[in-house]
């Protein structure tokens, strides 16, 4: 068995199983932190109380509750859930990693794309500013200042992520239904920008911050052919084989999720990943096209 552990926050969820398996694949023990107890898994309350388990070499935070779910209504108490599911758990497993008497080589954590500003018409990388005044900005700049440490023998790497498309979990499942029947669309008028990544390649991007020591910073989790989202539709609607002419309306969308979701859907930003293609990464799947077949397949 190894003696290296690799510690994943929120490893029971569809990024975290797949990038155990990664991980397991190149010689790491895996550690899932959930709620639930179970085999290779250990509570947020054991981190708390015990600190990392011995060997951790690695540790990367992928906890958050997922916030499209139409099944959940868009209250008080669910947006508190939303919020300290990021950030409580980045706090916990950091306070982990510093209070830890051999340091892991590297902490990682994931934010997301909604760190820059909506917009239609600008490009953002790595380095451009933060978006404010909105809920989804605000949420994302408290998420990557709770996971900051400064510590030089530490390594600490944040993939802001797009939609990550696969076969089981995230967004896609729930949109092929519709698309599936014939009834698939743009959502409101399509122009939004729509930053997406395969898992694979999210996974792949993790594992490069792993596996290079000359990676650290932040790293933008989009595949490099941006695309709106009228133009993902057409090629959602294209490797199906399914018209996709029949819109969402933005009413719909807002009725559907409330407002402060729906802008989620309704507005986008065009993300580039200059600094994750700078490091040395090559993508999988950096052609949206090819990434649709495999995930929808």
């Amino acid at each position: 068995m190894s003696s290296k552990v690799a510690v994943i926050g929120g490893g029971t969820g569809f990024i975290g199983q797949a990038l155990c398996k990664s991980l397991e694949r190149n010689g790491y023990k895996t550690v899932a932190v959930s709620r639930n107890p179970g085999k290779s898994t250990i509570t947020w309350k054991y981190i708390e109380q015990e600190g990392l388990p011995k060997n951790t070499e690695i540790v990367i935070n992928l906890a958050g509750e997922p916030v499209l779910n139409v099944f959940k209504r868009w209250s008080a108490s669910f947006k508190k859930e939303v919020w300290e599911s990021r950030i409580s758990t980045t706090n916990t497993l950091k306070n982990a990693v510093l209070c830890s008497e051999s340091p892991p080589k590297l902490w990682g954590s994931i934010s997301g794309v909604g760190f820059y500003p909506p917009s239609s018409t600008l490009v953002y990388n790595e380095d451009s500013k933060p978006g404010s005044n909105d809920l989804w900005s605000d949420l994302t700049h408290a998420w990557e200042n709770a996971g900051k440490i400064e510590h030089k023998n530490i390594r600490h790497v944040v993939v802001r992520s797009g939609v990550v498309l696969a076969k089981s979990g995230g967004a896609l499942p729930q949109m092929l239904i519709p698309f599936k029947l014939g009834l698939g669309g743009p959502i409101g008028d399509g122009s939004q920008w729509f930053p997406w990544i395969h898992i694979d390649d999210i996974v792949g991007i993790f594992m490069h911050a792993i596996q290079n020591n000359s990676v650290n910073g932040v790293l933008n989790g989009v595949a490099p052919d941006a695309k709106t989202n009228q133009e993902f539709s057409k090629y959602l609607g294209s490797v199906l084989r399914r018209p996709a002419i029949l819109p969402m309306p933005s009413f719909a969308v807002n009725m559907l999720y409330g407002p402060e979701r729906g802008i989620m859907l309704l507005q986008g930003q065009n993300v580039y990943p200059k600094l994750t293609q700078a490091s040395g990464y090559k993508f999988v799947y950096p052609t949206l096209e090819n990434a649709l077949r495999e995930a929808s397949s």
